[in-house]
């Protein structure tokens, strides 16, 4: 994999303008058109779009420029440097375990590549409840499909590995219908590491695509730098700081005092993700009269089910995901019992063994059979119902973000329906035993067996595993201030010159996985906040 091209550092060798840590210090006053902060799915097509429309652009991303050349399918290496907290972030009452990326390209660098079109049933909820009478799957179509081709966003051609296929037999006996997940890949070598940064440049992330155009446009990348906070006055941004950190996110110290860098831009894009957004504009003070800042942040809460089978799975290898269901999505009413859609997560050995329950000779018996192992993962859907109002987003006294997201008993009780879909699909699929991924759980032989366990368990936090890959909202779209933090358009309804440009807008979860949903609606606002600034017209096509 060593003699395969590395475009990241090709670019820099033709001369990127890139700072941070290796790549040297940032002037401490930068000025621009634009500045974005953060450069995951929403900044990178953002930042393609308006550097083709001329302006001048600078990136700020808190994490590590990292490329092909250095993924080598480490977890050891891969957690630390290229995920937020090294893979163990946390909600407040430590009850879920959240993954999202911290690396230049965001969590696409480290997604599974899943795709999917934001669900209709979900914009009909937003138009109905939020006034977002605009997100139509009709006016939406055309930024999905620019960035479809964009990003070679298509259905996975080649056949599943056991892994998947094990939930499409399993569900096929049942009579339940599975669907091929699109994946944003193109000649891809069938790894299964995609969550450790892709060797081959085969995933079509923002790291290769959009964030390399940019920068050949001239843009400005300032990596391993932390966005603080804005300055305020006037109802206007007039000022963003930052500062330097180390690879392990503790500041860099410039002998006895932190160096900190300011960029003044005549617009500013906050694209930070889920939680970091919202956070950031908590310390920055911003506006925020009818208290919706940081709330409604949504998680798609994640159960799974452990099975064992005669034959051996390798979930390591392979796409990660390529086959899933939506019929706990499609027969559930958004006001009736929690709906979830079905997949099949990789399984690596420090994932497996930090998530799997147990201690001693019980564990040891389930790390035994990690290459027979499968398992099954709901991604609950959250934000439809009124006992489902999702999290806040807070500061701790250090200013640092946390997610205080409550689990409600209507949210538990997705958790133990979406347990007892997955046993059963995993029992008629030949698994030899079953566990669903609960302190309290055993090993089970039959599906009578687990069926009555589970229908018993006590489902509360901490006992039940619970995690997430999902973050959104906290910066909600809506067509009234009091509604959300956003406008339709996505900028702030206080700050005129700040657009949101994230998973943060989300004014309920997705119900699928979101990273082309972020594609599509930004593809839609950064095109238009280009016209608005320069006149031009510009696309992805």
């Amino acid at each position: 994999m060593s003699q395969l091209k590395d475009p990241i550092r090709d670019g820099l060798r033709r001369g990127w303008k890139v700072w941070g840590g290796a790549l040297g210090q940032a002037p401490e006053k930068i000025s621009c058109d634009v500045a974005i902060i953060g450069s995951g799915a929403g900044a990178g097509i953002t930042a393609e779009l308006l550097a083709k429309a001329g302006l001048q652009v600078v990136m700020v991303e808190e994490g590590p420029l990292k490329s092909s050349s250095d993924f080598n399918q480490k977890e050891s290496e891969a957690y630390p440097s290229l995920y937020q907290e090294s893979a163990a972030r946390k909600t407040q009452d430590k009850a879920i375990t959240i993954l999202q990326g911290r690396c230049v390209g965001g969590s696409t660098t480290v997604n599974w590549t899943s795709s999917f079109r934001t669900p209709a049933s979900t914009l009909q909820f937003w138009q109905d409840n939020f006034g977002l009478s605009a997100y139509t799957e009709a006016a939406l179509a055309p930024f999905f499909a620019q960035a479809e081709q964009r990003l070679n966003i298509a259905p996975w051609q080649l056949a599943p590995n056991e892994n998947n296929d094990l939930l499409r037999r399993g569900a096929q006996k049942l009579g339940i219908p599975v669907g091929v997940m699109a994946r944003n890949v193109k000649a891809c070598w069938n790894l299964g590491s995609c969550g450790l940064g892709c060797p081959t440049n085969a995933k079509q992330s923002m790291l290769i695509t959009t964030i390399p155009a940019a920068l050949e446009l001239g843009a400005q990348l300032l990596t391993e730098t932390r966005a603080e906070r804005f300055e305020l006055a006037n109802g206007k941004v007039t000022a963003l700081i930052c500062r330097n950190i180390e690879p392990n996110g503790a500041l860099a110290q410039s002998g006895q005092v932190q160096r900190a860098i300011k960029i003044i831009a005549k617009h500013y894009v906050l694209a930070g993700g889920a939680i970091n957004s919202p956070a950031l504009l908590l310390r920055s003070g911003a506006p925020d009269p009818h208290g919706r800042l940081g709330a409604r942040t949504f998680l798609h809460p994640v159960v799974m089910s452990s099975s064992v089978f005669a034959q051996k799975v390798e979930a390591w290898s392979g796409a990660p995901q390529s086959i899933y269901s939506d019929h706990f999505l499609q027969t559930r009413a958004l006001d009736g019992p929690m709906g979830y859609k079905l997949e099949t997560p990789p399984l690596h050995p420090v994932i497996f063994a930090s998530t799997v329950p147990g201690l001693g000779q019980s564990q040891h018996e389930l790390l035994s059979s990690f290459a027979h192992n499968h398992t099954l993962l709901a991604l609950l859907r959250d934000g439809f119902h009124d006992e489902s109002q999702g999290g806040q987003v807070r500061l701790r006294a250090d200013d640092s973000a946390v997610l205080d997201y409550p689990l409600t008993d209507y949210v538990l009780e997705g958790c133990r329906s979406a347990l007892l879909s997955m046993m059963e699909i995993q029992f008629a699929a030949g698994a030899k035993q079953v566990m669903p991924l609960h302190e309290m759980a055993q090993p089970y032989s039959s599906w009578a067996q687990a069926r009555a366990a589970v229908a018993a368990l006590p489902m509360k936090p901490h006992l039940t595993r619970i995690v997430s890959a999902h973050v959104m909202g906290g910066c909600g779209l809506a067509g009234s201030e009091r509604q959300g933090v956003s406008r339709p358009d996505g900028v702030h309804w206080q700050l005129e010159n700040l657009s949101i440009h994230d998973g943060s807008l989300f004014p309920t979860s997705i119900g699928a996985n979101p990273q082309l949903s972020i594609y599509g609606a930004v593809n839609r606002l950064a095109q238009a906040l280009a016209k608005r600034l320069t006149g031009r017209e510009v696309s992805l096509a």
